[in-house]
């Protein structure tokens, strides 16, 4: 069975403050409702996991759980089931976010996104293409460094003959970006789990390291694909004009 004939579910973690891109603006809204190029973030994020074929969604809420689940029942009005978690933890790492989610995903494969991460169509084909390897999972990263945006905030990946090999915000050696999107076994949350029993904290980039270190971390090349994090107003605006380029 390929990728694109798998039932997935999609999970995404929208549960932080969104504190950098609220700075100064006194009417700012909830983050993951932030409109970029007139479409909010959180329901860009839906359209993208139904391009990776994706049924469900599962969202994983924290602050201001309550406002922000009213107002994604109300607006959307896409064919994916909604499902909402809630991450307790949520001014710690996001690896507890897909912690919060286990029961929800259950024993399926599931694509895993950030509520706050723009990304281009062809990106979320080929997330729906990919399959993870056994009790693993698959990291879509972006070679392209001279268009990185951000560098300083981006997260490195040094990846060979198609799997991880190293992650994290402040590695020296790297080739490829962590494009926040990943197709996941249960693996995955296994890892953050073993990570959390340790250090009683586990970001997504701890779960990845420990399962690159087991061999079962595969790297997956989004080509020429768009993707961009929107985490600041100077982010929010450069993903507007390449949005604006594409039209």
């Amino acid at each position: 069975m390929t990728g694109s004939e798998r039932t997935r579910t999609g999970v995404i973690l929208a549960a932080g403050f969104g504190s950098r891109l609220a700075l100064g603006r006194e009417d700012a809204l909830l983050k993951p409702l932030t409109p970029v190029g007139g479409i909010p973030l959180i329901e860009r994020t839906l359209n993208s996991l139904q391009l990776a074929g994706c049924s469900r969604a599962v969202i994983v809420l924290g602050y201001q759980a309550d406002n922000l689940e009213a107002e994604i029942r109300q607006t959307y009005t896409g064919p994916l089931t909604l499902e909402f978690v809630n991450n307790p933890h949520f001014d710690k790492s996001n690896g507890l976010s897909v912690i919060a989610a286990k029961r929800a995903i259950g024993d399926e494969e599931f694509v895993l996104v950030m509520a706050d991460h723009v990304l281009g169509d062809e990106l979320m084909e080929t997330a729906g293409q990919t399959v993870p390897p056994p009790d693993g999972a698959s990291l879509l990263v972006d070679y392209k460094l001279d268009v990185v945006f951000d560098m300083d905030d981006a997260t490195k990946v040094l990846a060979r003959a198609d799997r991880v090999e190293a992650i994290g915000k402040h590695i020296q050696d790297f080739n490829c970006i962590d494009t926040g999107v990943f197709v996941c076994t249960t693996g995955l949350i296994d890892a953050l789990e073993e990570v959390y029993n340790e250090e009683y904290d586990a970001s997504l980039s701890d779960g990845v390291q420990l399962l690159s270190e087991q061999g079962r971390m595969d790297a997956v090349s989004i080509g020429a694909s768009f993707w961009q994090d929107v985490d600041t107003p100077e982010m929010l605006a450069h993903a507007e004009e390449i949005l604006r380029s594409l039209d």
